[in-house]
C-alpha cells in the first residue's frame, strides 16, 4: 500500500478508536444509570457498535421509550459528575466473587478464563465496576453528544432457547453537529427501508406460515431478479463463463470433504435420510462445481474453467439476525468457481475484479473499498502456513498489478483461503459487505482435483471462489435502500402506466399499450373509475417511472402526454419519440 493510504488508514483508525472508547464509555454510563433506576436489574452486556451502543439486561419490568427521558436525565447526571473510568485486572475468584449474584458475568468469566485472557475490571468513579477490557475515556464528563435510539428484545447470546433480555440502543458523537446529521440520516433510512418500500411496492414476501428468512419473490420483485440474472447470464457469457445447474441437496460427506461440515456446521441445517445415506440442504455451492471438474479428464488446455450458477442455497441465521432481504436463510448466490493453473491465478483474479467494477457501475453503485481478510490465530482453518501465504501473495499480486488501494483485515478470511471483499457504501454512506473473491488451494487437494499439464504430469488446479453481488436477496435490499424504491428504469418491474383520463379514452390507451408491450416495455392501463389526481398520486408511491395520459388532445394527435414520477412534465411527444427515449435509457441502463 501506498504511504498516503497508509496514513489515511492510521488517521481514520484513530479516530475510529477514539469514537469506539467514547461510545463504550456511553454504555457504562447507560447500563449504571439504569441500575440507579432499576435495583433489581442484572448487566448482561454491552458492546459499542459501529452505529453507537446497546445495553442487554435482565430487568422485572417493562421498558419502552417512554422511559427514555427519565433514563437520559440519570445518564446526565452520571456525565456531569465527571466520574474517572479506571481498569484493574483481577483474578477469577476475586472476579466470581464480585459477581456471584449475577449468572450471566459469572458465565462470562468462564469464557474468559477458557480463553486464558486476563480478566479486566472497569470502575466508574465509586458508583458501578463491570466486566471489560475497554477502551473508555478518562472519564464520564467527556461525553458530550448522545441519545438513547430504541429499545427491542435479544435473546442472551442470540440463541432463542435461552432467555429474552431487555436491549436499549443508544448512539454517541463527538459533537451535537455529528450526532444531529446522523439523526437525519437515520429518518432518512427509515423512509428508505426496504422492508416497508418492498410491502408497499410488492416486490416480495415474507410470512411465518412459511418461516422466517425465506423469500418469496413476488410478482413484481420476480422481474426485478429477472433482470439482474439475464445481465448476469450475458455478461458472464462474453467473459467465458459455462452455465450449469445443480441439486439443492447433496450426500454429506461432500461438505466433510469439502470441510465445511467441520468449520461452518453452524449455519448447515441437519441432515435428512434417504434410503441409507444422510442428506444436506446444501449451503453453497463449491463441492457440486469440484465433480462437474472432476467428472472427466482435465488438460493445461481446458484452463482456464470458469463454472458459474445462479443457485439457491440454505444457511441458518439466527432469529434476531434475520432482518428482510439482508439477512435470510434461503439466498440466492450469483456464484461461479474458476480452476486454474498458479500461473493464470493474477490474471483470473484482476479479470473477475473488472467484472465485479462493471457490475458496481452499472447499479450506480460506485463508491466502495476494498477489503483484505486474512486469518485471525483465534479461529480455525485448514491447511498450513505455507500454503496460506502463497495464496496470500497471489492476491496481493492482482492487487499491485491493478493497482488497487485495500485494506487488511484479520479474521475475515474463509476457512479455506484469504479473500479480498467489496464493502459498497449507499447513498446515505452506510456500508454493505457485496461481492468477493477468494484464492483457495486447499479444496481442490482435499477432492483429488487434478489437470495433466504440458510435460503430461499430473498437477492441481488453483480455485478461485467468486460472487460479484454477494446475494440476490442483500443486493435487492440494498438496491431498494439505495434507490428508495425508485429503480432504474431497466429494472423497474412497471415501466409505463398508461392513463385514460374518461372511458372515451381508454381505446386508445389499450393501443398505446399494446405498441409499447410489443416493443418490450413492461407496461401497463390504469382505466379505474378513479380521479386522474389519485392515479398520478398512486404510481408515483409505486415508483413508476413514466406516466403516459390520454385525452381528447392526445386521442386525435396520435400523441400522448408523459410525466415521470419525480413530476416532471415531458409535454406531448409521438409514441414513436417516447419509445427511442426508453429504448435510450434501458439500453445505456442510466
Amino acid at each position: 500500500m501506498s504511504k498516503i493510504l497508509d496514513e489515511k488508514l492510521q488517521k481514520r483508525s484513530i479516530e475510529e478508536r477514539e469514537l469506539w472508547a467514547l461510545r463504550h464509555t456511553a454504555e457504562h454510563v447507560l447500563h449504571t444509570a439504569m441500575q440507579n433506576l432499576y435495583p433489581k436489574l442484572k448487566k448482561a452486556m454491552g458492546p459499542a457498535t459501529e452505529e453507537g451502543f446497546y445495553h442487554d439486561c435482565d430487568v422485572d419490568v417493562k421498558i419502552s421509550e417512554d422511559n427514555f427521558p427519565k433514563i437520559e436525565k440519570e445518564m446526565q447526571k452520571l456525565i456531569d459528575a465527571d466520574l474517572p473510568m479506571t481498569q484493574e485486572y483481577v483474578s477469577a475468584e476475586k472476579a466470581r466473587e464480585l459477581f456471584k449474584d449475577n449468572q450471566y458475568k459469572l458465565e462470562w468469566i468462564d469464557d474468559i478464563v477458557k480463553r486464558g485472557d486476563k480478566i479486566s475490571l472497569y470502575e466508574m468513579g465509586d458508583v458501578d465496576v463491570d466486566l471489560c477490557s475497554g477502551p473508555h475515556l478518562s472519564s464520564t464528563g467527556q461525553i458530550k453528544a448522545y441519545t438513547l435510539l430504541s429499545v427491542a428484545g435479544a435473546y442472551w447470546h442470540g440463541d432463542e432457547k435461552n432467555k429474552m433480555l431487555t436491549r436499549i440502543y443508544g448512539t454517541c458523537f463527538a459533537t451535537q453537529k455529528e450526532l444531529d446529521e446522523y439523526l437525519r440520516l437515520l429518518e432518512e433510512a427509515k423512509k428508505r427501508d426496504h422492508r416497508k418500500l418492498g410491502q408497499q411496492l410488492g416486490l416480495y414476501v415474507l410470512t411465518n406460515e412459511v418461516g422466517s428468512g425465506l423469500v418469496l419473490w413476488a410478482p413484481k420483485g420476480a422481474i426485478v431478479r429477472r433482470e439482474i440474472e439475464n445481465l448476469i447470464y450475458e455478461e458472464q457469457t462474453k467473459r467465458g463463463y459455462q452455465h450449469v445447474y445443480t441439486p439443492h441437496i447433496g450426500k454429506k460427506q461432500l461438505w466433510q470433504t469439502s470441510g465445511h461440515w467441520d468449520l461452518y456446521r453452524d449455519k448447515m441445517y441437519a441432515p435428512m435420510k434417504i434410503d441409507d445415506d444422510e442428506y444436506l440442504v446444501k449451503p453453497m455451492n463449491c463441492p457440486f462445481h469440484m465433480m462437474i471438474y472432476k467428472s472427466q479428464p482435465r488438460s493445461y488446455r481446458d484452463l482456464p474453467l470458469r463454472i458459474a450458477e445462479i443457485a439457491s442455497v440454505y444457511r441458518y441465521e439466527k432469529p434476531g439476525e434475520l432482518s428482510g432481504m439482508l439477512r435470510v436463510r434461503y439466498i440466492t448466490q450469483d456464484d461461479a468457481h474458476i480452476f486454474c493453473t498458479e500461473d493464470q491465478v493474477v490474471d483470473e483474479f484482476i479479470g473477475v475484479f473488472d467484472y465485479m467494477a462493471f457490475l458496481l457501475k452499472t447499479f450506480g453503485l460506485t463508491n466502495y473499498y476494498l477489503r483484505l481478510g486474512l486469518r485471525s490465530p483465534k479461529e480455525k482453518y485448514l491447511g498450513d502456513d505455507v500454503v496460506w501465504k502463497k495464496a496470500e501473495d497471489e492476491i496481493i499480486k492482482a492487487i499491485e498489478k491493478k493497482d488497487l488501494v485495500y485494506e487488511r483485515s484479520e479474521g475475515n478470511a474463509a476457512f479455506y483461503g484469504p479473500k479480498l471483499d467489496v464493502i459498497v457504501k449507499d447513498v446515505l454512506g452506510r456500508e454493505w459487505q457485496c461481492g468477493t473473491i477468494q484464492v483457495d488451494f486447499m479444496l481442490p487437494d482435499r477432492f483429488g482435483l487434478e489437470y495433466i499439464d504440458q510435460s503430461g504430469k499430473p498437477k492441481r488446479p488453483v480455485l478461485i471462489h467468486r460472487a460479484p453481488l454477494g446475494s440476490l436477496e442483500r443486493w435487492m435490499a440494498i438496491l431498494i435502500e439505495h434507490y428508495a424504491g425508485a429503480l432504474p428504469l431497466w429494472l423497474s418491474p412497471v415501466q409505463v402506466v398508461v392513463i385514460p383520463i374518461a372511458e372515451r379514452h381508454n381505446e386508445t390507451a389499450g393501443k398505446i399499450v399494446e405498441a409499447l408491450r410489443s416493443a418490450q416495455i413492461r407496461a401497463e392501463i390504469d382505466d379505474r373509475n378513479d380521479t386522474m389526481q389519485a392515479k398520478i398520486r398512486n404510481h408515483t408511491l409505486q415508483k413508476v417511472p413514466y406516466m403516459a395520459i390520454i385525452g381528447d388532445r392526445e386521442r386525435v394527435s396520435d400523441q400522448i402526454a408523459v410525466r415521470t414520477r419525480s413530476g416532471k412534465d415531458l409535454k406531448t411527444m409521438y409514441l414513436e419519440k417516447f419509445l427511442g427515449r426508453l429504448r435510450k435509457e434501458i439500453e445505456s441502463k442510466s
